[in-house]
């Protein structure tokens, strides 16, 4: 019985490996996939998309075949901010995780790291945007109740800072820095929780970018890595 139940574990264990030896290599590099991005969302602010990968054959090609997606977008549950029309894509191409105030926790950092190390997806984009609604209520200081605290736990620290940082500041121009401040802080969080993440990046097997969405404009704007990247890479330990 003892090898049986050997047998069947060893069995377990390499049809495991043989899946995730399988998984697809990148098809282009991070700078190559962020052009990418950037091309499809020019052609999104400019009302002139092409569509791509929408049609039968891409439904048939990546349902025999699995999905190969070339980026990997945390973006904000907001209805505003459709991922795949605002950088024009189709099915199979972007990885989307998506939760109010695009925050990091273990749940969205292992989705991330997923679609990295298991999918080939080397670019990770943090999208913020314009207006969110999630920032506000936490510069407002606003009451919140049921497990919205608990989600929003993760906003408080940056907003908290600009505010120390820039006792002037109110209005649009506190909130905007305060998106700013909260998409760096999510990359920040990814970071601290997933080994994974840090090795792929200092290796130079992935990318992660910061970018700010405009909801009126519909143009993203490109932050780029966190300004603490360096430090951030060489921290250790896990989820936290």
């Amino acid at each position: 019985m003892k090898r049986i139940l050997s047998l069947s574990l060893m069995v377990v264990v390499l049809c495991a490996a043989m899946v995730w030896a399988s998984a697809p290599k990148p098809t282009l590099t991070p700078d190559q996939a962020l052009e990418r991005l950037q091309r499809g969302n020019e052609r999104f602010l400019a009302a002139k998309p092409i569509h791509p990968n929408q049609d039968a054959f891409r439904r048939s090609v990546t349902a025999k075949e699995g999905q190969k997606p070339f980026a990997t977008i945390l973006g904000c549950a907001d209805s505003r901010v459709p991922l795949e029309l605002v950088f024009d894509a189709g099915v199979g191409d972007l990885f989307v995780v998506r939760v109010a105030g695009n925050v990091t926790y273990f749940d969205q950092a292992g989705t991330i790291e997923y679609g990295a190390d298991h999918l080939g997806s080397n670019l990770v984009v943090v999208l913020g945007h314009t207006k969110c609604g999630a920032v506000t209520a936490v510069v407002n200081g606003e009451e919140a109740h049921g497990n919205i605290p608990a989600l929003v736990a993760n906003i408080v620290p940056p907003v908290t800072k600009v505010k120390a940082d820039n006792p002037g500041l109110a209005g649009a121009d506190l909130l905007n820095k305060a998106i700013e401040a909260n998409t760096y802080q999510a990359i920040e969080d990814l970071f601290k929780s997933s080994p994974i993440m840090r090795d792929m990046v200092k290796a130079q097997q992935a990318k992660v970018v910061a970018a700010i969405y405009d909801v009126e404009s519909g143009k993203v704007n490109w932050l780029g890595e966190h300004p603490r990247q360096a430090e951030l890479l060489e921290l250790t330990g896990g989820p936290h």
